[in-house]
């Protein structure tokens, strides 16, 4: 029974924490996005944008990512075995918590006032979430019902049409 409240505790604050990753890349494209203001609105925005980031960052994104991890650790504990879905499922695992550092580096300049990154590159940034997202989500749901050469061209579709989805929302954009 312990193992259904872990599980159900690791589901939870893996849901808060992708909220937080998604968030916080939206408000490091809105962050980009007020430098081509003109003053004071910039100062304004940034200044309110960079105190969003920090509350949402540390108050919500890191303590997820943390509480994700003990009780998937957990989890694996109880389970017993490593079956061949769990270390690909794993190995996506590994690459959320990179994207996840790599977003700490860009809140860490943006926090000093640094924009490395334009708005349409941080979109595209954003996008890398879903793709680990929907990567570990059907494998865990279909495990090991789930032919890998499907999944990666399913992967690889999917992922070119968010480029397009890009693309064409960034024209709609330039129109206005």
């Amino acid at each position: 029974m312990s193992y259904f409240y872990v599980k159900a505790l690791h589901i939870i604050f893996v849901v808060t924490w992708f909220a937080g990753l998604f968030y916080i890349v939206r408000l490091f494209i809105y962050y980009a996005e007020a430098a081509e203001k003109p003053e004071p609105e910039k100062s304004i925005l940034q200044k309110q944008l960079a105190l969003m980031q920090k509350r949402l960052w540390y108050g919500i994104t890191w303590p997820s990512a943390i509480l994700t991890l003990i009780f998937g650790l957990t989890m694996l504990y109880l389970y017993g075995s490593v079956p061949g879905w769990l270390v690909w499922k794993l190995s996506f695992v590994v690459g959320l918590y990179v994207y996840h550092f790599l977003c700490h580096a860009i809140f860490k300049q943006q926090q000093q006032g640094i924009i490395k990154y334009n708005s349409t590159q941080l979109r595209i940034w954003n996008e890398v979430a879903t793709l680990f997202l929907i990567s570990i989500v059907f494998l865990v749901v279909l495990k090991s019902s789930l032919s890998m050469l499907w999944g990666i061209i399913g992967l690889i579709l999917f992922s070119a049409m968010l480029m397009l989805a890009i693309r064409l929302y960034k024209r709609v954009r330039e129109k206005k």
